[in-house]
């Protein structure tokens, strides 16, 4: 009976939740046209293998810089021939893989380190917030960079970085959202039931943490992929001749004089996605918000 009830509520809960974003995107056009662009590059990076006209990493001195709406090449060609429409949908696949899997990653390890230190207090809490500190006290890119350089250049590498710094901002803010739910009266009756520490922490405070983990989460997706295309930029993400943004900008600022296109589409492509992520996750912000909701 409580499991069929639990079933109605969470059913109810979702269709509530679909109510509220199908009325936000009734009223804001420019959050549905961020959604647009998020599908299209999305269907374009996932069906490249199908949709690019050429192989990414085909080389063609014969058309090297040949400008946009050339026959066959509609976004021109780099400096070794290369079609820059092909490698912009490659390299989109790679530029949304490093920026979502450190933001996923990071969030998982952050919340589980803000739970355990929120919840505890104590000793514990103390150790793990002073410990934050310190990675809060480096500039992010430069302690990417740094470990980065310690490990070598790899996409597994940047990946790995940008993960640890992005953990310390997701255990801060479950942190603080614990620190603000264990003390209410619900936690005091759950345990007075006889709820276990476990119990409370993944049935009671977990559900509390989970919406501004979501919209933070959205945030920060947008500028690891900045992020990401920065350190390919510097030469220590993707190596070449594998297309990424970011590397595709590194390459094209050689020939920026000349062929402004090759820089001028990685470029693009970073700055839209960046910025319809930004527009989803406020819109998020504000459907996820109780007050919002009411």
């Amino acid at each position: 009976m409580s499991a069929t009830v639990g079933a109605t509520k969470l059913v109810r809960s979702a269709r509530g939740f679909s109510a509220l974003v199908g009325k936000r995107l009734r009223w804001d056009p420019v959050l549905l046209a961020a959604l647009g662009v998020l599908l299209l590059v999305a269907v374009g990076t996932v069906m490249a293998p199908r949709l690019s006209p050429y192989d990414p990493t085909r080389v063609d001195p014969r058309i090297r810089l040949s400008p946009p709406g050339t026959v066959g090449h509609l976004l021109g060609t780099d400096q070794l021939g290369r079609d820059v429409l092909s490698r912009a949908m490659w390299g989109g696949r790679i530029s949304l893989i490093v920026g979502i899997v450190p933001v996923v990653l990071s969030a998982l390890v952050g919340s589980g380190v803000g739970l355990i230190s929120g919840y505890y207090g104590g000793l514990l809490d103390h150790a793990v917030t002073r410990s934050l500190d310190v990675l809060f006290a480096f500039p992010a890119i430069l302690l990417a960079l740094a470990i980065v350089s310690a490990l070598g250049p790899s996409i597994y590498n940047a990946m790995l970085a940008i993960t640890i710094v992005a953990i310390p901002s997701f255990a801060r803010l479950v942190r603080s959202s614990t620190l603000g739910v264990r003390e209410r009266s619900f936690i005091e009756a759950a345990r007075s039931l006889g709820a276990g520490n476990q119990r409370i922490i993944v049935q009671h405070i977990l559900p509390h943490t989970v919406s501004p983990v979501i919209v933070y989460a959205t945030f920060e997706t947008g500028k690891t992929i900045i992020f990401a295309a920065a350190l390919s930029f510097l030469g220590l993400g993707v190596q070449p001749p594998t297309a990424e943004w970011g590397a595709m900008l590194s390459e094209g600022r050689t020939v920026l004089a000349t062929a402004w296109y090759v820089a001028t589409v990685p470029g693009i492509m970073i700055f839209l996605v960046s910025l319809s992520i930004n527009i989803l996750g406020d819109g998020l912000r504000d459907v996820l918000d109780p007050h919002q909701a009411r």
